[in-house]
């Protein structure tokens, strides 16, 4: 049985929460706040229970209602939340999201559950329910990265850890704390170091960024869900990175930094700091999120792979994005728009080498997704 949570109502957000925040399966991305955070899209959020009341799937849906046509696009970001061999519930799940799918005139529905590329068995499930999944989508056209990389500590100490990474990085994290560099928890009072940083590493590797405002409502939206790391030599700002904690998994969703004092390592203790709270917080797993193009050494992205190797974690591929298209021509025309859109800007990104800001309510930002 499904029922539409009221997501204003304490007392359903609470058995929401706790439901997709205990789930091996549970995303950030799913969670209440981070709906209520993106507040130029609607959402709805559907609990599926079984006959003897007990929780059996959970599903966030982010509403993006195209303005002329009338319509909306469905998209549920690293979900739903349920066992993915569980078909009963996810059978409820889409007939809640086509309820709402009525409702909100949508023309598609899209998911990228945190499955692997290599779980043939989910992806048949998926399939056989009547979604279109694209194998070996190339970089950069879904939403989310297909490609992450993930530290998963599997009962180590920060110590055994620590020990693990590559002999530079060791070296790297103790120059830093050497070199005086202080890796802090911050709250909104750093916001505009940050936002600094950001604008400069914006305009250094070409890619587009989001308003101050964005990254002082996510503090706020996420609580201590979110924590911002700010690393200084002294008063002077040289990274910052924002991190999410949710249902056993630590995130770098953004990060930042400055060209200059490079030498001092400050990027790899801000990682080790992060990763250090995450074993404390009881996470079992440091996201340290995508690596497009980690195949390709010649790519000018293969640099943020290599950083992240050191920490001696492992690539995780997803399986990519499953649709269901309500109505088949307009999904096929906004698959037109979309492409077009990111053709234009990557063709602006390599014309232009500084920064492009865009308008927060833009439904598609060039670097970033919609979960972003």
């Amino acid at each position: 049985m499904w029922k539409i949570v009221d997501t204003w109502n304490k007392n359903e957000v609470e058995i929401y929460e706790k439901f997709v925040r205990e789930h091996k399966n549970g995303w950030f991305t799913q969670s209440i706040s981070w709906a209520k955070f993106k507040s130029n899209w609607c959402h709805e959020a559907i609990l599926i229970t079984g006959e003897n009341g007990d929780i059996k799937g959970a599903a966030m849906i982010l509403i993006k209602k195209i303005p002329i046509i009338g319509m909306s696009f469905f998209y549920c970001p690293r979900g739903p939340v349920c066992d993915y061999d569980d078909k009963e519930t996810l059978s409820e799940i889409l007939e809640a999201v086509a309820a709402l799918g009525k409702k909100y005139k949508a023309y598609q529905f899209r998911t990228d559950p945190p499955i692997n590329e290599e779980s043939s068995g989910y992806i048949d499930v998926f399939e056989n329910l009547g979604f279109s999944f694209k194998e070996n989508a190339p970089e950069l056209s879904t939403i989310q990265a297909r490609t992450s990389y993930m530290l998963y500590f599997k009962g180590r100490s920060k110590e055994e850890l620590f020990a693990s990474f590559h002999s530079k990085w060791r070296y790297n994290i103790r120059l830093a704390l050497r070199k005086g560099v202080e890796c802090r928890i911050c709250g909104k009072e750093a916001v505009d170091d940050f936002y600094a940083l950001m604008e400069e590493t914006g305009e250094r590797d070409r890619f587009c960024i989001r308003g101050k405002k964005y990254f002082e409502d996510m503090l706020d939206a996420l609580g201590d869900q979110c924590r911002l790391y700010m690393c200084y030599c002294g008063n002077i700002p040289l990274s910052g990175a924002v991190c999410v904690r949710y249902a056993g998994k630590s995130h770098y969703v953004y990060g930042a930094s400055t060209a200059q004092m490079r030498n001092v390592m400050p990027n790899y203790l801000m990682q080790w700091t992060m990763i250090c709270d995450a074993v404390d917080s009881g996470c079992y797993v440091h996201d340290f999120m995508g690596i497009p193009f980690y195949k390709d050494p010649k790519h000018r992205n293969y640099g943020v792979y290599r950083f992240k190797k050191g920490f001696n974690g492992e690539v995780v591929a997803f399986a990519g994005e499953f649709d269901i298209r309500y109505r088949p021509f307009i999904s096929r025309l906004s698959d037109v728009r979309f492409l077009l859109f990111r053709r234009f800007h990557k063709l602006q990104s390599f014309m232009n080498r500084y920064k492009v800001k865009f308008n927060p309510e833009n439904p598609i930002p060039v670097h970033e997704t919609y979960a972003n």
